[in-house]
Formats: structure tokens, C-alpha cells, sequence
């Protein structure tokens, strides 16, 4: 494994799965672009922990599950699953109770050895299918 894959498994299991924030400033860059995997935007390592703490009051327990990740010089890619409880609210839906799962991807892109750039895609239809049930005529998404 190289430097740049190592960080991000340091970002997923230390900084998402123990919420330690204090990680951002060693692990992101500054000038940090990131799309997350609920589809949110953010700029910077302070709207990046305002961004954590959002996930974290509507999921205190979001864990993130590295099933791949695959790293080629200043890039890693990473297949993952997520997991968690619907305790608060997200995409406007109050708090179900309910577990979730679904999957994704995420690409890193580092500069002087911190990520500069992140873009995560989630299972967002699956997701919501989770948090308030399948409408009818939409397709039943499946991991």
C-alpha cells in the first residue's frame, strides 16, 4: 500500500467511523473540494466538518465499509458501503429509526500529500427507498 491509500483508510476508519475531526486538518487539504455521497458541496476544511456534523446528527453511527480501494499516483478510488441509523433529519425526512444501508464510490485526488479534491457518489435512490418506502412505479434498487 502507498502514502495516498493509507490516508484514506485513515480518513474512513479514524476520521468518518471514530467522528475525529481533529483528523481534517492533518488529512485535507486547504483548499479542499468535496462532493459527498448524500450529494452535499463543500469548500474548505471548515465547511468540510460543518458537512460531518450534519451526516453525524443524522446518523450518529454512519460507519463506512472499504469493500475496494485501488490507488495510481496523486488518485485512489474506493468501493464502499455504508451504514447507519435514521436519528435525525436528512433530505427533509424526519427521523425513522431506521437502519440503512447502501453503496458507493469515492475518488481522491491529493496535493502535497493531502486530499485536495474528494468526489463521492452514494446509492442516494436506494437510500431514500430505505428512509420512506418505494413510490410506486420506481425501480426496487438492489446492492
Amino acid at each position: 500500500m502507498g502514502r495516498h491509500e493509507d490516508i484514506v483508510r485513515t480518513y474512513y476508519n479514524e476520521m468518518w467511523n471514530e467522528w475525529d475531526f481533529s483528523l481534517a486538518d492533518r488529512l485535507l487539504h486547504n483548499e479542499i473540494s468535496f462532493r459527498g455521497s448524500l450529494g452535499s458541496r463543500v469548500t474548505g476544511v471548515s465547511e468540510f466538518k460543518k458537512y460531518m456534523v450534519t451526516v453525524r446528527s443524522a446518523m450518529p453511527d454512519f460507519h463506512n465499509q472499504i469493500e475496494e480501494l485501488v490507488g495510481h499516483e496523486e488518485v485512489v478510488a474506493v468501493r464502499l458501503k455504508y451504514t447507519g441509523t435514521h436519528l435525525g433529519p436528512l433530505f427533509g425526512i424526519a427521523p425513522t429509526g431506521k437502519r440503512i444501508s447502501y453503496s458507493g464510490a469515492a475518488f481522491y485526488r491529493f496535493k502535497h500529500n493531502k486530499i485536495v479534491q474528494g468526489w463521492v457518489l452514494g446509492e442516494i435512490l436506494k437510500l431514500l427507498q430505505q428512509l420512506r418506502g418505494r413510490r410506486e412505479g420506481e425501480p426496487e434498487i438492489e446492492s
